[in-house]
């Protein structure tokens, strides 16, 4: 099969498109699928660049965690999904514990039943390539906090990834009394089409200024430093990127995949309560995924901690 590998860590240009990669064979809790679309996340260039090299699989490696495409084979103890089936998942479970050697920038790829739901019927399959790690993320990360129906939240980072999804979560999910968010001034306007109450403009204000304190601070960006100035004295802050250590309960973590997540927010998409945010710009044909990677690692668009998409099979 066709499949993007590299054999040594480094910059866009160790990457290659290979057509002789064997195809790989399901285990008995796998599913084999023809990969219709596939994203890129910060942690793919991470991975490449060779900072997960101490715990990575061996080389060399087909890099991608998302995925939308059709089952096509199934294991002898897979129970729900059948040949045929539309489904999206990040296929990796634990992101920085041994991920996979053969990801989802491939003609097809295998994953665990567990880490896939099927694709929402009102979304293409780049749309839905766009969602699972972000969404997963941004859900697992409410969780954590406790997040509940009546409390405020501020998302530092609203207008990226994984904070575009925290924002309609925390709304149409959580129930949240307030939403308040940060990003830049071109990007206010998305916050509030996103559903946020109150959008902070980090290049004219300090959010920690705030008079109001909120239940949850959500750091997409990592700032916890300046995070714990904007939580209330029982509440906590949340982040997903490593930031310098503090005294008040803030806490980091890392998702693990789960294809639970997305299966309970699917009636949220297809009902068009949560919408994926697609930037018009990050969509790539699957033979310019060196042009992929390189879009990726802009100083833009890695403040904005956002995936790619690029289309693939169609």
């Amino acid at each position: 099969m066709k499949a993007w590998r590299y054999s040594e860590y480094g910059g866009v240009e160790v990457l290659k498109l290979e057509s002789d990669v064997p195809l790989p064979e399901p285990a008995d809790d796998q599913v084999l699928i023809k990969v219709f679309a596939a994203a890129l996340n910060p942690i793919d260039y991470k991975r490449r660049l060779g900072f997960l090299k101490s715990i990575d699989s061996p080389l060399p490696i087909v890099p991608g965690y998302d995925v939308a495409g059709v089952v096509v084979k199934v294991g002898g103890e897979v129970k729900q999904l059948k040949v045929g089936d539309e489904v999206y998942g990040d296929i990796i479970e634990k992101a920085f514990d041994g991920p996979k050697q053969i990801g989802t920038l491939a003609e097809y790829t295998v994953a665990e039943e567990k880490l896939l739901a099927l694709k929402p019927k009102n979304l293409d399959f780049e749309q839905a390539a766009s969602i699972p790690m972000a969404i997963e993320t941004a859900y697992e990360g409410l969780e954590r906090a406790r997040f509940s129906e009546g409390k405020s939240i501020l998302v530092l980072g609203g207008a990226g990834g994984v904070g575009s999804f925290v924002i309609q979560l925390a709304k149409h999910v959580f129930g949240a009394s307030k939403v308040a968010a940060t990003s830049s001034t071109a990007k206010l306007e998305l916050l509030e089409k996103l559903g946020a109450d109150l959008a902070i403009d980090y290049t004219k204000e300090n959010f920690e200024d705030l008079p109001e304190k909120f239940d949850v601070v959500y750091d997409a960006v990592g700032q916890n430093d300046r995070a714990v100035k904007a939580v209330k004295e029982s509440g906590s802050v949340v982040s997903i990127i490593p930031g310098p250590p503090v005294d008040r309960p803030a806490f980091h973590f890392v998702l693990t995949s789960s294809g639970e997540y997305l299966k309970k927010l699917n009636p949220y998409l297809e009902s068009g309560k949560i919408e994926p945010m697609i930037d018009p710009k990050g969509q790539f044909p699957f033979h310019k995924v060196k042009k992929a990677f390189s879009y990726l690692e802009t100083t833009e668009l890695l403040e904005r901690s956002s995936c790619i998409r690029f289309l693939k099979n169609c």
